[in-house]
């Protein structure tokens, strides 16, 4: 708790948070513009509902939630008139010290918005953001949530804070809490420089990634990376695969951390486990840009399982919005195997689970009904993660002679060596299989020696 120093770890007695929300929970007020005419996957109850659970991740005390019905987007204040001053109303009689507006707000109409309301006023973005910087833990966690908190700022520039480098809590720059609206000069060259700073900074732990990943390519241990909407249970799922110890909790954004674990195959094969930060709609691009570092780990996965709450009724649409930020960042079904893990099934009614949607297109493969809760389902989908990088992957049957002893070596480093024969007068024969990675170069190098190939 406290400030950070220019490396990310904690200074001894720094300042501590502003608002102790676990001994003072801020009285909060909440609503869910449904503007007309807007387009959205998600139905407004579901928003609400999701907005109400971002609310309770960082322990609000929520006094009151509401949709309001907005028939136009108002420049000044983004609600209209009459929404603004029936809130204020409510605002003064509730005594609520902060409003949540389930809404993208200009600085403008932020600031508009708590002149005539008389509260700090956050949208949606900037409560994801608080989240993050109260979840965040390591040094790169922290890194990346300061890192889009600035971006966001910058635009701004309607709060302040008495030093650029204080940190709440246990993570980036709140919103929060704050010694109150006083200015600072030069806030848009410190935030410049600071945001520089922090790039330069990520920057290397993105080639300290980049080295850790050729490690594991050089030692032929397929990745497989699990991603989700938050809370759809992947943390959960990780555990059960690996078991290992990762926070999981019935809460959005429970981990930020991407974590990394091997596990073993029905049939003895290795994989990498990669555990990433969940997704959510409207997820700010300022922090899909900050935790790029960290989300490669999805990006250079052999097999990407797609998590799924099968159990939310919103789960559809919450699988579009995960698909997009894939996208966003360049993965997609048909660059990338993957498996779509349906999970929760013990949450549903009907035991005998129907896979009725219809599969995407592309290379993902067909829906594994488990539940990471009990461990129904995960024998099945060892085997189809098994099954799909056999599929990426052939067998050969090569020769090596006793005069090219470095291709022995270069079998061992960059293939899976399956078996191989007592050595004869010419030299060695070998049962490797080759993933597509490395497989033109196997090609080239073996050209000639390759007896007989398996599919």
């Amino acid at each position: 708790m406290g400030e950070y120093d220019e490396d990310g770890g904690a200074v001894p007695g720094g300042p501590k948070p502003y608002i102790d929300r676990q001994s003072m929970p801020t009285r909060t007020g909440l609503v869910c513009p449904d503007v007309r005419g807007n387009s959205s996957r998600h139905d407004i109850d579901s928003r609400l509902s999701e907005f109400e659970g971002l609310a309770g991740a960082i322990r609000l005390d929520v006094i009151f939630s509401e949709i309001l019905k907005v028939r136009e987007v108002k420049p000044a204040t983004y609600l209209g008139a009459g929404h603004v001053e029936t809130l204020a109303d409510r605002v003064k009689a509730d005594d609520i010290e902060l409003l949540l507006v389930d809404a993208a707000l200009s600085p403008i109409q932020q600031r508009n918005l708590e002149r005539e309301i008389g509260v700090k006023v956050l949208d949606r973005t900037a409560l994801i953001l608080e989240i993050f910087g109260e979840r965040a833990a390591t040094r790169e966690g922290v890194l990346q949530v300061e890192l889009a908190h600035l971006n966001y700022q910058k635009g701004r520039l309607v709060r302040s804070w008495t030093h650029l480098e204080r940190q709440r809590g246990s993570g980036g720059m709140g919103f929060m809490g704050g010694p109150g609206e006083t200015q600072i000069e030069s806030d848009r060259r410190q935030i410049g420089d600071r945001i520089a700073l922090l790039e330069d900074r990520l920057e290397k732990v993105k080639k300290t990634r980049a080295q850790q990943r050729r490690q594991r390519t050089r030692a032929q241990i397929p990745v497989v990376a699990l991603v989700g909407y938050t809370n759809a249970g992947k943390s959960s799922l990780f555990n059960r695969l690996t078991g290992a110890g990762v926070f999981a909790e019935d809460l959005l954004f429970a981990t930020l951390d991407t974590t990394v674990r091997k596990i073993e195959l029905p049939h003895g094969r290795e994989v990498m486990l990669s555990d990433t930060v969940g997704f959510v709609a409207d997820l700010p691009h300022d922090l899909v840009a900050a935790f790029r570092a960290t989300l490669e780990e999805v990006i250079d996965a052999d097999i990407v399982l797609h998590v799924r709450d099968i159990a939310n009724p919103d789960h559809a649409a919450q699988a579009q919005d995960v698909l997009g930020v894939l996208e966003e960042l360049g993965v997609s079904s048909e660059t990338t195997t993957m498996i779509e893990v349906w999970n929760k099934v013990d949450l549903l009614e009907d035991a005998t689970l129907t896979i009725a949607a219809a599969v995407p297109a592309g290379k993902v493969m067909a829906a594994i009904p488990v539940s990471a809760h009990t461990g129904q389902g995960i024998p099945a989908l060892l085997l189809d993660i098994e099954k799909a990088l056999g599929e990426q992957s052939r067998t050969y049957h090569v020769h090596v002679p006793h005069t090219a002893g470095s291709d022995i070596g270069w079998l061992h480093s960059h293939a899976e060596v399956i078996s191989r024969q007592e050595p004869t007068e010419h030299g060695s024969d070998f049962v490797v299989r080759i993933d597509p990675r490395h497989r033109t170069e196997f090609l080239e190098r073996f050209n000639g020696r390759i007896a007989a190939t398996d599919h």
